[in-house]
C-alpha cells in the first residue's frame, strides 16, 4: 500500500515541475516579429484605440489609431527604441488605457498570477482532503456500526 502512496507522490512532483517548466519557457521564450511590418503588427496588436471602444490600433481605421500606428512606423524606422519602448512611449502619452496586454511587471503581474496560484492552491487542498477522507473512512468502522448492520441483514431475512 505504501508504494502506491510512494508513486503517486511522484507522479504529482512530476506533474507539478512539468507546468512549472513549461508555463517558464512559455513565458521567457521570445519569439518576436523580426520585419519592420511584422514589429508595426505586433505593436499595433496590443495597443487600444484611445478613441474606439475595444478595438486595437492594428483593427480599428479611427483617426487617433491611425495617427498611433503612423507614429509606432515612425519610431520603428528610425530604430533607436525597442518595441517595449516604443509601447511605453505609447503609453506614457495616453496613459495605461491604451494597453489591452498589461505588463508582465510589477502589480500587473501579480493580478494575472494570483488567480491560477489559488486555483492550483484549491485544487492541491481538496484532492489531499479526499484522500484523507477516503483513508479514514475506509478503516474506521466502529462496533457498534458493525452490530447494526449485522442486525438489519438479520432482519431482512
Amino acid at each position: 500500500m505504501k508504494t502506491k502512496s510512494v508513486q503517486n507522490k511522484w507522479t504529482w512532483l512530476l506533474l507539478v515541475l512539468s507546468a512549472t517548466a513549461l508555463l517558464a519557457f512559455g513565458s521567457l521564450r521570445d519569439s518576436g516579429p523580426r520585419t519592420q511590418a511584422d514589429r508595426i503588427d505586433a505593436i499595433t496588436k496590443v495597443l487600444a484605440c484611445p478613441t474606439c471602444s475595444g478595438e486595437s490600433v492594428y483593427v480599428s481605421r479611427a483617426s487617433g489609431a491611425e495617427s498611433i500606428r503612423a507614429e509606432v512606423a515612425r519610431q520603428i524606422a528610425d530604430g533607436q527604441r525597442s518595441d517595449d519602448e516604443i509601447i511605453a512611449y505609447i503609453e506614457s502619452r495616453f496613459g495605461s488605457r491604451v494597453l489591452l496586454v498589461p505588463s508582465s511587471t510589477g502589480l500587473d503581474s501579480l493580478i494575472w498570477i494570483l488567480p491560477v496560484f489559488v486555483l492550483v492552491c484549491a485544487v492541491g487542498t481538496l484532492g489531499f482532503a479526499f484522500r484523507r477522507w477516503k483513508v479514514v473512512g475506509s478503516d474506521s468502522i466502529s462496533d457498534e456500526d458493525a452490530q447494526l448492520v449485522e442486525r438489519a441483514l438479520r432482519e431482512d431475512r
